[in-house]
C-alpha cells in the first residue's frame, strides 16, 4: 500500500515498505522512472519472499509523489532520498541504484556514509547531466537551452524529456567522478549487454572511473 512522507520544502514523498530483517534494502529508480518500474517491483516481490526489510519511493515530481517533473533537479532527488533514508529506515541499509538513482546512491554514500551497507548499482549514470546531456548537446540546441530555459530531447519511453537549463547547471554542484569517493562496504556494479541509455561502453568507463576514485 502507498504512503505518504512529508519530505523537503513540504513535497509529500510515495513511497511503498515492506517490513522484515536484516539489513534493508532501499531502492532508487532512474529519471523519470516511478516505484512502479519491473526493478523496483520484482525487489519488493523478492523482500517478501525472503523476510527482508524493503522500501521502494517515489521523488519528487515523479510517480505519486506532489511536484512537477520539469522544476526538479538531483539536489531536490537527492534531499528526497535523505529524507527517506532518515525517516523510514533504521541502520545502515543497501542502497540498490537504477540509472540516475546509481548517481543519486553515491551521493548518499557521500552525504550519509554511517547508514550505507552496501551498494548495488543497475546500468548507473552518474552525472549523466553534465557527461550525458550537455556533452552531446550541439552549440544549437546548448544556446537554445540557455536562452530559453529548457529544450526537448527524444526518449524512447514515451513523450520527450523537458531537460531544463536548471538541471544541467544545477547538476554541477553535485557531481561524483571527479575526486575520489570513499567506499567502505560492497559495491557492485551491474549492466545490461543489451542497454541503449547507458551502453557498455560508457559503464566500462565509469567502472574504471570509479575504482581509481572509490577507495
Amino acid at each position: 500500500m502507498t504512503e505518504f512522507l512529508e519530505g523537503p520544502q513540504g513535497r509529500r514523498i510515495a513511497y511503498n515498505r515492506v517490513e522484515g530483517a536484516g539489513a534493508g534494502v532501499l531502492f532508487l529508480g532512474g529519471f523519470k522512472s516511478d516505484m512502479q518500474g519491473t526493478k523496483a517491483v520484482f525487489l519488493e516481490e523478492w523482500a517478501r519472499a525472503t523476510g527482508r526489510n524493503f522500501l521502494r519511493f517515489d521523488y519528487s515530481g515523479h510517480g505519486e509523489s506532489d511536484g512537477a517533473f520539469e522544476e526538479g533537479a538531483i539536489g531536490d532527488w537527492l534531499a528526497d532520498a535523505q529524507a527517506v533514508l532518515s525517516a523510514l529506515t533504521e541502520g545502515p541499509q543497501i542502497l540498490v541504484g537504477s540509472s540516475m538513482g546509481g548517481w543519486i546512491s553515491l551521493l548518499l554514500t557521500r552525504a550519509m556514509p554511517e547508514r550505507v551497507a552496501g551498494l548495488v548499482t543497475i546500468a548507473a549514470a552518474p552525472d549523466f547531466t553534465e557527461r550525458g546531456f550537455w556533452a552531446e548537446f550541439s552549440d544549437l540546441e546548448r544556446a537554445k537551452l540557455l536562452r530559453e530555459g529548457r529544450i526537448l530531447r527524444p526518449s524512447d519511453y514515451g513523450e520527450p524529456y523537458v531537460i531544463t537549463r536548471r538541471l544541467i547547471e544545477e547538476g554541477r554542484a553535485h557531481l561524483v567522478m571527479e575526486a575520489p569517493l570513499p567506499l567502505s562496504f560492497p559495491v557492485r556494479f551491474l549492466q545490461g549487454t543489451a542497454d541503449r541509455d547507458v551502453p557498455r561502453s560508457e559503464e566500462r568507463r565509469v567502472g574504471k572511473e570509479c575504482l581509481r576514485l572509490c577507495r
